[in-house]
């Protein structure tokens, strides 16, 4: 099976800062998942963001369906959902997910009624088709994130590229996300990446796991990159995994017990 998503030696600093992104390589194949993890500021989202063509990578590249992304020039095989943020605009959810599907069609700019019934079915099965006339300005965070993955879905992506799509979400939306994005990607044959701060997440639906640190990083399967060990060394921070069954599921789940303490040279 081809590759959908390729990254190689992708490198990327900010102006006048230490590089950020050093030779950046891995691929994404169709129905899989890869979860993005790492501390907070180690560059996660802009890996992302290089990857779906916000950013411009130093060297190396990214490429999608084998179209490389380029700064500002939006690539239809990507679904892109940023972090949630309250919306001030008050157009309604339908409007907001057919927008996804004319922004990359300049010369047809304005909707038709087909691209309305195709909103509606993506709503349906995102599970939000009750909110389609809500102006998205009245949402909650949670509901905004769902329509923001309605809109990424409706121009049917190659790639789906998620940042932190758990923000604002009680943990049954959480399952019902996880549950989704199992879905879409096994259904429609898509890629996906996912940006996470929750490692049992990643376990639970992840095939390819990305832990970012300080100047390196690892890939690889999921049950091999999230260990213990992994977890102090990317993370800081003592963990706990333990295995369970849940109905014909084997599951493991991480415990955070402890800061690791830095040893300092007296």
């Amino acid at each position: 099976m081809a590759n959908i998503l390729e990254v190689h030696k992708g490198c990327f600093s900010y102006p006048q800062k230490q590089p950020l992104l050093k030779d950046i390589s891995f691929s994404l194949k169709g129905g899989q998942i890869m979860a993005v993890m790492g501390r907070n500021g180690i560059g996660k989202t802009t890996l992302i963001k290089c990857i779906v063509g916000i950013l411009s990578w130093d060297s190396g590249y990214s490429a999608v369906g084998g179209k490389e992304s380029r700064k500002n020039k939006p690539v239809k095989e990507i679904g892109y959902v940023p972090q949630a943020h309250k919306v001030s605009f008050s157009y309604s959810v339908r409007d907001m997910v057919v927008f996804g599907k004319t922004g990359h069609n300049s010369r047809f700019p304005a909707p038709g009624r087909q691209d309305y019934i195709l909103a509606d079915e993506i709503l349906k099965k995102v599970g939000i088709f009750h909110l389609r006339e809500q102006p998205c300005n009245e949402l909650s965070g949670g509901q905004l994130q769902l329509v923001f993955i309605a809109r990424a879905l409706i121009n049917s992506p190659k790639l789906l590229v998620l940042d932190e799509p758990e923000s604002h979400l009680d943990f049954r939306n959480q399952i019902r996300l996880l549950k989704l994005i199992q879905n879409v990607a096994a259904e429609n044959n898509i890629a996906c990446m996912i940006n996470t701060h929750y490692p049992n997440h990643a376990l639970r639906i992840a095939d390819q796991c990305f832990l970012l640190g300080d100047g390196d990083y690892m890939t690889g399967n999921t049950d091999e990159i999230m260990t213990d060990g992994n977890i102090q060394k990317y993370f800081g921070v003592y963990s706990h995994s333990v295995k369970f069954q849940y109905k014909d599921e084997m599951i493991t789940s991480f415990s955070f017990l402890d800061e690791v303490q830095e040893k300092q040279n007296i």
